[in-house]
């Protein structure tokens, strides 16, 4: 989070606590899952660079679709729009069906998730680990 709050046109303006969850179609150990809401100047394709460059500098690899992971920042909304292309969708396509991702942005926009969503990823075992 505070490499995000670190980059040029990017500001913080929220976090959430920190949730643990078990890999959701992926290996390895259990996660650490947060949201941070900002405000930028940058284009969606912009944030989505800067987030990867962020990776990279903590020895993310891509060795594999899903493959296990130091970090993975995505971009989930960029706020109304909608995109579509090769490299990024906003909405993000699985945003819907993970509880790692819903129950953080629950704290920060909780008139986006609704508690049907929540039940929805009931079965998916998401852990508080510390208050944002």
């Amino acid at each position: 989070m505070d490499a995000i709050a670190g980059m040029d046109n990017v500001v913080v303006t929220r976090r959430s606590s920190l949730y643990g969850s078990a890999p959701v179609d992926a290996d390895g150990g259990d996660y650490v899952n947060a949201v941070v809401q900002v405000l930028t100047s940058l284009t969606a394709h912009e944030l989505l660079a800067a987030l990867q460059a962020v990776e990279q500098q903590a020895g993310r690899e891509r060795s594999y679709r899903n493959a296990p992971r130091t970090l993975d920042l995505d971009l989930l909304l960029y706020g109304d729009t909608k995109i579509h292309s090769h490299d990024l969708v906003v909405p993000h396509p699985r945003m819907w069906e993970r509880a790692f991702v819903l129950r953080p942005l629950a704290e920060l926009a909780p008139n986006l998730v609704s508690d049907q969503k929540i039940s929805a990823v009931s079965a998916q075992q998401v852990w508080l680990l510390a208050d944002g």
